[in-house]
């Protein structure tokens, strides 16, 4: 008999995440803000002197999302906060990869959000009309990291992610930071919008 791989992976916190068949109670945002915040996106392929980290894209659009919506709820806040946290996992990968890949990726992506959700007491699937609202902010995440860390021309830019509202950014620039430094202000960030929704 053949003996089945192993499909757990053991957190920080002692917890044991079955990423085939995730569940809430296993999750915890300790792990999650660690993972996020020492995930590179862009596959680490930034400028800086650290990796723009997950957990920092993910401050930036909670911060995006709640321009755009400036009366939003605490928990759309809070599921904008946590729009890539199946990542402190699976890991970032480019789109690119995402397409060759297949399908798989977002059915293991599906899976985890709905127990990281439900842990929160967020809805396990994201309303379309909101998961619409955090992928723009998304969107404008990446413009920006793209223009400002990652090297591409405006041009390039505004052709892969659109142009944004350039009064909606006026006074915002990606600063990067050592992965502590974000992951204590991801936890922050979380547990103000968690005592809001209280």
């Amino acid at each position: 008999m053949a003996k089945s791989s192993r499909a757990w992976q053991r957190m920080l916190s002692g917890r044991r995440l079955d990423l085939l068949d995730p569940t809430p109670v296993d999750i915890e945002i300790e792990d999650i803000a660690h993972g996020l915040a020492f995930v590179a996106r862009w596959n680490g392929q930034t400028f800086g002197d650290y990796p723009y980290s997950v957990a920092e894209h993910s401050l930036l659009v909670e911060t995006l999302f709640s321009r755009l919506c400036p009366n939003a709820v605490p928990s759309d806040r809070l599921t904008a906060l946590l729009h890539d946290a199946p990542e402190y996992v699976i890991g970032d990968m480019i789109s690119p990869v995402k397409a060759a890949v297949g399908s798989g990726y977002g059915a293991l992506d599906d899976r985890l959000t709905a127990a990281i959700h439900i842990r929160f007491g967020l809805p396990a699937v994201t309303p379309a009309k909101l998961k619409k609202q955090i992928k723009k902010a998304d969107r404008i995440s990446a413009w920006m990291e793209a223009t400002q860390i990652a090297g591409f021309t405006r041009a390039e830019a505004d052709k892969f992610f659109g142009a944004p509202d350039l009064d909606l950014i006026a006074d915002l620039s990606i600063v990067l930071r050592p992965p502590v430094e974000v992951r204590n202000e991801f936890t922050s960030r979380h547990a103000k919008l968690l005592g809001q929704m209280a």
